[in-house]
């Protein structure tokens, strides 16, 4: 299981060997350093957008991320994100447990990522990339007949 903790603005705060060990840094690399170090360019930016639109709105997050390691090499996980909240119920951090992902929901994920990452870098403006892509997610998510992307992930996620 990789884990990690942040600061309420990403940053990490905690690491445990096997992030470590599966992205190949040292702790003293990534210590203070946005979680985004691990981010593989080929992952949509509307799924990113899905995730902290949720986790700051004090909900916890399950999704599948491709990952890149410090040598460039990327790693498919399953994310699970929640908040970390003080005693007030004031977000202080986060914290994420990360596995590896079933091959057969990957199937699932890796054609329709691709997808929301070709409309993303369809739009000469970021901006509007992101909004065609963050569109096109939530309409397969809807065409697919769920109401949020966690209830279409649990459907192509088959259970331990």
């Amino acid at each position: 299981m990789i884990v990690s903790k942040t600061d309420p603005k990403g940053r990490l705060t905690y690491v445990n060997d096997v992030f470590l060990t599966v992205s190949g840094y040292a702790e003293a690399e990534v210590m203070g350093k946005p979680h985004s170090v691990i981010r593989h360019p080929e992952m949509p930016r509307c799924v990113f957008k899905l995730l902290w639109d949720t986790i700051v709105d004090g909900r916890e997050i399950f999704a599948y991320v491709n990952n890149m390691a410090k040598n460039g090499d990327n790693y498919w996980v399953f994310a699970h994100v929640t908040p970390n909240l003080d005693a007030a119920g004031q977000i202080i951090g986060y914290h994420s447990n990360r596995r590896v992902p079933e091959k057969a929901a990957l199937e699932t994920i890796k054609p329709l990522y691709r997808s929301l990452l070709e409309e993303e870098r369809r739009h000469p403006d970021s901006k509007v990339g992101l909004e065609r892509s963050w569109k096109m997610l939530n309409d397969a998510v809807a065409t697919a007949g769920f109401d949020s992307y966690d209830r279409f992930i649990f459907t192509i996620t088959p259970e331990n």
